[in-house]
C-alpha cells in the first residue's frame, strides 16, 4: 500500500499492510530546518507565506519520513477573519477578550477562502506536490470551545477561569460564542478539503479541563454538529482532546471516524470500547523520543500490538512534539512504524 491508501484505510477502518506513521506538531522548533525559515520572521506572518509555509510542512516528510503532511498554520487563523485582533506573545494574546452578548454578536462570520485565501493556496499547493508521491495531506482546525478559551480568557491559563465562570454565570454569552464558532469551523475545514486536504483533525486542547458532565453539556454537541456537517465521504474526521481519558466514551459517541489518545490512556482497552465504531490513533508519549533507539522501537511495537484490536490504528504521539525532541528520536519513531511491515499480517 502507498501511505494515501494506507492512512485512509485505516481512518475507515478498512484492512490495512500495517499502521501508518505521523506525528503531531511534526514540522516545528526541534527541526534545525524550521528554525533556519523562520528565523527573522513573525509567527502569523510565517503562517500566511505560502513558500514558506508550503517548505515547512514538507520538511517532516522528506527529513523524518512522517508518512503524512498536516499544513503548516494555526488555529488561530480563520479567527482572525471574525474580526478578532490577536497577537503571539508567543501564546495566542487577544486584544479584546470576549465577555459580553454584544462582543460575541460584533463577530463577523466571512466566507474562509475570502478571508484567509492564503491557507487554500497551501493546501492547493501541497496536494499537487504530493500527488505523485503518493502521500496524504492533512488539514486541522482548533475545536470552538478551546477557541473560546482563549477568546474569553485573552491569552493562555492553567485554569481558564473566566471562561468556566461565564459558563456558569453567564450561560447563554457562551453559547452563541460556541454557536458562531462551530459555523466558522466547520466551513472552514469544508473549504480545506474543497481545496485539498485529505482527512482533518479537529484540535481541542483545554476540552479535558472540564468535567464529564460538562463535556457532554458544552462540548458533545459542538463535537457532533461538527462530524455531522463535514464532507467525510471525501475527507476522515480525527478527533483530538488533550487529557481527554475521562471524556473519551463521549469522544467516540460524537462520532468521528478516528479519536486520537494521549499516552495516559491503555490503547488496548479504548480498542474494546470503541468496537466497530472509530478508529484509533495514537499513543507514544512525547517525551519517549529521547529515548535509545531500540528503546522506541520496543515502545511502537507494543502500541501496535495493543491497537491490533482497533477498528483501525494510526501511529502517532500522545501529543505534539516538544522543541526540545531529538531529530533522530523522531526518525526512530518512524523507522519502527515501518519495520512493523515485516511482522504485520494486516
Amino acid at each position: 500500500m502507498n501511505c494515501s491508501e494506507r492512512l485512509l484505510a485505516a481512518c475507515r477502518g478498512e484492512p490495512v499492510d500495517r499502521p501508518p506513521v505521523w506525528l503531531m506538531r511534526q514540522a516545528g522548533r526541534y527541526l534545525p530546518e524550521y528554525r533556519a525559515l523562520r528565523k527573522g520572521v513573525a509567527f502569523l506572518d510565517m503562517c500566511r507565506d505560502v513558500d514558506r509555509a508550503v517548505a515547512v510542512s514538507l520538511q517532516p516528510l522528506d527529513l523524518v519520513g512522517s508518512e503524512a503532511v498536516i499544513f503548516f498554520s494555526d488555529i488561530f487563523v480563520p479567527v482572525s477573519g471574525m474580526g478578532v485582533e490577536l497577537d503571539f506573545q508567543p501564546g495566542p494574546v487577544v486584544a479584546e477578550p470576549l465577555r459580553s452578548l454584544e462582543a460575541v454578536e460584533k463577530l463577523a462570520n466571512p466566507d474562509p477562502r475570502d478571508s484567509v485565501p492564503y491557507v487554500f493556496e497551501i493546501l492547493r499547493t501541497l496536494r499537487a506536490e504530493l500527488e505523485t508521491r503518493n502521500v496524504p495531506l492533512l488539514g486541522f482546525a482548533g475545536a470552538p470551545f478551546t477557541l473560546a478559551c482563549y477568546l474569553v480568557e485573552g491569552q493562555g491559563s492553567r485554569h481558564f477561569s473566566t471562561l468556566k465562570r461565564m459558563m456558569h454565570r453567564e450561560p447563554a454569552v457562551l453559547r452563541e460564542l460556541l454557536g458562531r464558532l462551530t459555523e466558522m469551523t466547520v466551513a472552514y475545514l469544508n473549504a480545506q478539503i474543497e481545496a485539498g486536504a485529505q482527512a482533518v483533525q479537529l484540535f481541542d486542547t483545554w476540552a479535558g479541563l472540564l468535567s464529564p458532565e460538562d463535556y457532554r453539556e458544552w462540548v458533545l454537541p459542538v463535537h457532533q454538529r461538527i462530524a455531522e456537517s463535514l464532507d467525510r465521504a471525501r475527507a476522515p474526521l480525527i478527533l483530538y482532546v488533550t487529557d481527554g481519558g475521562h471524556v473519551v466514551d463521549s469522544m467516540i459517541e460524537a462520532g468521528p471516524d478516528v479519536v486520537s489518545l494521549d499516552w495516559r490512556l491503555d490503547l488496548a482497552d479504548v480498542a474494546r470500547r470503541a468496537g466497530s465504531r472509530v478508529s484509533i490513533q495514537g499513543n507514544l508519549d512525547p517525551t519517549a523520543l529521547h529515548a535509545p533507539r531500540e528503546e522506541i522501537f520496543r515502545r511502537v511495537r507494543d502500541i501496535a500490538e495493543a491497537g491490533q484490536g482497533a477498528r483501525g490504528h494510526i501511529l502517532n504521539l500522545g501529543h505534539g512534539c516538544h522543541p526540545d525532541t531529538p531529530v533522530e528520536g523522531v526518525q526512530a519513531f518512524t523507522d519502527a512504524a515501518r519495520a512493523l511491515a515485516d511482522t504485520s499480517a494486516g
